[in-house]
C-alpha cells in the first residue's frame, strides 16, 4: 500500500524529472521488495501455524492447567471412557467403576483424558465450554485432553448429523470441586445398577431424548469391547481378528521364502504308490 501510493506520487505526470525509461522491464530489488514481504508473512504465519497446532493437539497431554499453572508433576489425569450411540452419549470411568448415560462430571483443574468411540455410526462430541470439537467412529479410538477451570453447568451434544434423534443428542456437563466430585462418585456406586454386557445391548438401541442414567458398577472391560464390536457373547473382536490376519500374512511371507522343494512336495513322491509284494 505504501508503494502504490510512492509511485503514484513519483511518477505523476507533473514531475518531469523522473526519469522515464520505456523499455524498461525487471528489476531484482522490486522483485525482491515485492515477493519478500508476503514471502516473510507466510513464514511468520507458518511458524505460528505450526506451534499451535502441535500445542492445540487433542492428543497431546496437557502441560497446563490454566495460562499461568502448569501441570503438577506426578498428577495423574482422570480417565473417562465415551460412547456416542443412538442417540445418547454413554461415559464410563473406568477407575472409579462407574457409569452414565447422558450426565457428565470431572472436578475442576484436573486434567481430563477422554478416550473416544461410537457404535453405530460417525459423531462428533463436543463441549464448547471445555475444548474443541472431536469426530468418534465406531471401531476406532480417538482422544482428547483438556480441563475445567470453572465450576458450573455447561451444555454438551453431537455437532455431527447421525440421525433422526441428532438435535436431541444433548448432555449436561458438570464442573464440580474435587470435593463435590468424590461425593458424587460415592452416591452413583451406592445407588446405581450394574451396567453389563447384556444390559449395554439393550441400552444400545436406538432412543431419542434418552434420561439421565447412573450405574454403579460396569462389566470390567466393556469399553474395549464396544471398541471391537464384540459385546456380544460368543463374537470375535476386531483387535483378534487383525492379530490372527496378520500371524497368516506373516506365515505367509514366510512361506515364500523358503526354498520350494520344502514347501511343495515333489509330484512323483506324492504320487507315487507303494510296491506291493506277492
Amino acid at each position: 500500500m505504501f508503494l502504490i501510493c510512492l509511485f503514484a506520487w513519483r511518477y505523476r505526470k507533473s514531475n518531469t524529472s523522473a526519469e522515464y525509461k520505456p523499455n524498461w522491464d525487471h528489476s531484482t530489488k522490486l522483485e525482491l521488495l515485492i515477493w519478500g514481504a508476503p514471502l516473510l508473512i507466510i513464514i511468520v504465519l507458518g511458524l505460528i501455524t505450526w506451534i499451535y497446532t502441535h500445542l492445540l493437539d487433542p492428543y497431546r497431554p496437557l502441560s497446563r492447567i490454566d495460562e499461568n499453572r502448569p501441570v503438577a508433576v506426578g498428577v495423574k489425569p482422570l480417565e473417562v471412557q465415551v460412547v456416542a450411540m443412538d442417540w445418547k452419549w454413554m461415559f464410563i470411568y473406568p477407575e472409579q467403576g462407574i457409569a452414565t448415560v447422558n450426565e457428565l462430571v470431572t472436578p475442576i483443574d484436573v486434567p481430563v483424558r477422554f478416550h473416544m468411540t461410537a457404535s453405530s455410526v460417525m459423531n462428533a462430541f463436543y463441549i464448547p465450554a471445555l475444548a474443541g470439537m472431536v469426530y468418534t467412529m465406531p471401531s476406532m479410538e480417538t482422544q482428547l485432553n483438556a480441563v475445567m477451570n470453572k465450576v458450573g453447568v455447561y451444555d454438551g451434544f453431537s455437532s455431527n448429523y447421525s440421525g433422526a434423534g441428532f438435535s436431541d443428542m444433548k448432555f449436561k456437563y458438570h464442573g464440580v470441586s474435587q470435593a463435590d466430585f468424590d461425593a458424587w462418585v460415592a452416591k452413583t456406586r451406592a445407588g446405581g445398577g450394574t451396567l453389563t454386557r447384556a444390559g449395554y445391548l439393550d441400552l444400545d438401541k436406538p432412543t431419542i431424548k434418552h434420561p439421565i442414567m447412573h450405574f454403579g458398577s460396569v462389566d470390567k472391560g466393556l469399553y474395549d469391547l464396544v471398541l471391537n464390536r464384540c459385546v456380544a457373547e460368543g463374537s470375535t473382536c476386531m483387535n483378534a481378528q487383525m492379530e490372527q490376519d496378520a500371524m497368516r500374512m506373516q506365515a505367509a511371507a514366510a512361506a515364500k521364502e523358503l526354498p520350494k522343494d520344502v514347501c511343495e512336495p515333489k509330484v512323483a513322491t506324492a504320487t507315487a504308490q507303494p510296491l506291493r509284494k506277492e
